[in-house]
């Protein structure tokens, strides 16, 4: 009973087990359950009792199977151990045999070696040399580059003499390490026959430059020309020469140029010559300037093309300019011929004062960049010709119109001479104005023609009567003012002649106060106020109170009717402010005699009764009154 109760127990425990397994979870159990269902079709009580038969008898099948695979697997591997073992014999054998032989060979293997050695050590001598030869020789396309196929006969230089000389140049500074290496008698030598190489490369490259440098501005010579003359700038006298030849070569082109210019035109006349115009020197002398400014920039750009590799020109900077100058010393001469015969035929002071300020604007611009040689002289020395001429000319016009001297107008104004005379000074004025030398030339101007012109304005005064004499002079003078105070520079003149006006405004003055004097019966009140040694003014004969009335009624009538007792000769000033200032000053002499006369009268010790009834104004009010009239 026990036993069977702890057998159930057993079972019990097995089957609870058993039920409490979750298959679905079991993955081993799930494939079991896959493989079942291949051969387990129908669940039937006989394939129930079979089915334990059934599976073993599958698993014998399986490892059947197995054994026959593994069967041919352990045949395959028996095949190739046999050749293994065979293949191991023979490599047995050869290894026996390659001993033998090694043992019997070793003399001639080390006689292989050491001639593989010495081989090594002849290709490296070889491959030293080759380099050598690269580093410190030229080779054949070298030579032919420096010397040309022919020396006797040399061909065009090539661009490719450049590269053999950086070469040669290369050569040189690796013979320097080579010198400090400790081979100095070989480096001596190399350098020596570089040298030489250098040298004739040079002065072939020199001829060639110095024919061919009229060909700068050719495509097929400008870039190998620029790079000779950079080569060339390391030897002077040598750059020296082509820059020579090249500006002799210019200098026949520009004179050529110059002179089809002035006597053939352009192509086909268009321009036309410049000589067609030389009927008008203005425009003549502007036409030939005009041409060679032009000129100046385009020589300039060729010859800049001409060194435009060339770095080191500071050191010859001077020769560059006078050999730039000298391109146009060929058209100064025909310059200088038409120039000169421009400035001696009779022309208007206008054109040649024209032509003057145009050699002073091409001067300055041309100097600029042609700083010396013969156009350079040409220039200044033709400014100062043409200037003289035109003062001559100016002054010689002056002359002719001043050669004789008109009687002045009867309205006293300046003659017609003196007109023009004025007017031709202001036109050439007003163009000074606008010169380069502008104050020096105006004042120039002003001197050649004031001081001829006020001299004979003079000897003309000096034949009229006083008054009409000073008249004559300040309405000269005022003309004259009037012109010059429209420009600059002419303070110093200005001055002079306002002080000459106020000469003859004195004495205008003088005269006007004169004679209002006169007019008034001034003179003898005057006379007896100068005298103190007398008694009382009231008992002296032309005091009395009625004459002073008398005066006094003369004096209103002045200022009602100024003109009345005023010089005619007054009404011809042609500036009012002259007449005003004459008018003023007279009047002023006036109130000063009225003052004094106003205080004697005033005073009692002259005995006047009721003195205020005869002079009944005061100095002021009468004052008052004459600067009121007009």
């Amino acid at each position: 009973m026990p036993e069977s109760s702890e057998t159930d127990h057993i079972l019990s425990r097995r089957l609870n087990k058993i039920l409490e397994t979750r298959l679905e979870n079991d993955p081993d159990t799930i494939e079991a359950l896959k493989q079942l269902s291949t051969f387990y079709t129908e669940n039937t009580l006989q394939n129930r009792r079979c089915l334990r038969s059934q599976i073993e008898k599958r698993s014998l099948v399986i490892n059947e199977n197995f054994l026959l695979a593994f069967k041919e697997v352990k045949e395959s591997f028996d095949a190739v151990y046999n050749d293994i073992a065979e293949m191991s014999s023979d490599l047995q054998d050869m290894t026996t045999r390659l001993h033998a032989a090694k043992l019997q060979t070793r003399h001639l293997l080390d006689q292989t070696t050491a001639l593989q050695n010495e081989t090594k050590s002849t290709d490296m001598k070889i491959e030293i040399a080759k380099a050598f030869i690269d580093t410190f020789q030229l080779n054949e396309d070298d030579l032919t580059a420096l010397y040309g196929s022919n020396p006797k006969n040399p061909s065009p230089v090539m661009g490719d003499i450049f590269t053999a000389l950086e070469k040669v140049h290369a050569i040189h500074m690796n013979c320097k390490i080579l010198m400090q290496s400790g081979h100095q008698v070989l480096a001596s030598n190399l350098m020596e026959q570089m040298t030489m190489h250098q040298e004739r490369a040079i002065e072939r490259l020199y001829r060639w430059a110095q024919y061919n440098c009229r060909n700068v501005e050719s495509p097929d010579f400008t870039e190998t020309l620029t790079k000779a003359m950079e080569i060339l700038q390391t030897r002077g006298l040598l750059f020296k020469y082509v820059i020579e030849e090249y500006a002799m070569f210019r200098r026949g082109v520009v004179e050529s140029e110059f002179i089809n210019a002035l006597t053939r035109g352009g192509p086909s006349g268009n321009p036309a010559p410049i000589e067609m115009r030389a009927h008008d020197p203005q425009i003549y002398v502007t036409d030939m300037l005009a041409w060679l400014n032009k000129a100046i920039p385009v020589e300039k750009q060729k010859m800049n093309l001409l060194l435009s590799k060339c770095t080191k020109l500071e050191e010859c900077e001077q020769h560059l300019e006078t050999a730039f100058s000298s391109i146009f010393e060929g058209a100064c001469l025909p310059l200088k011929n038409r120039m000169e015969k421009i400035l001696t035929v009779p022309t208007e002071p206008h054109t040649l004062y024209a032509v003057t300020n145009l050699l002073r604007y091409y001067k300055k611009t041309m100097v600029k960049v042609v700083k010396n040689g013969s156009l350079a002289e040409l220039l200044p020395q033709t400014e100062i010709k043409a200037e003289a001429a035109f003062l001559n000319c100016l002054k010689t016009q002056v002359g002719s119109m001043l050669v004789r001297v008109e009687a002045p107008p009867r309205n006293l104004s300046p003659t017609t001479s003196i007109n023009n005379l004025l007017a031709l000074m202001r036109d050439i004025l007003s163009t000074a104005s606008m010169s380069e030398g502008r104050e020096s030339d105006m004042i120039k101007i002003a001197a050649i023609v004031m001081d001829p012109l006020l001299r004979a304005v003079n000897e003309q005064a000096s034949r009229l009567p006083p008054i009409d004499m000073a008249v004559y002079m300040l309405n000269c003078m005022y003309a004259m003012y009037t012109c010059l105070s429209m420009y600059q520079y002419m303070d110093n003149r200005l001055e002079r002649l306002q002080a000459q006006s106020e000469a003859q405004i004195d004495t205008l003055t003088s005269e006007q106060a004169s004679s209002l004097v006169a007019n008034l019966n001034l003179g003898p009140i005057y006379t007896i106020l100068q005298d103190t040694s007398h008694g009382p003014l009231s008992s002296i004969p032309g005091m009395e109170p009625s004459n002073l009335r008398n005066f006094l009624h003369k004096l209103d009538t002045l200022i009602i009717k100024p003109e009345t007792l005023l010089l005619p000769q007054i009404n011809l000033l042609a500036s009012s402010q002259h007449k005003k200032s004459v008018q003023k000053r007279a009047f002023d002499v006036l109130i000063a005699i009225y003052k004094q006369l106003h205080q004697a009268v005033m005073n009692p010790s002259n005995l006047y009764e009721t003195p205020e009834n005869i002079l009944n104004k005061t100095p002021d009010e009468m004052q008052t009154m004459m600067d009121n009239i007009k």
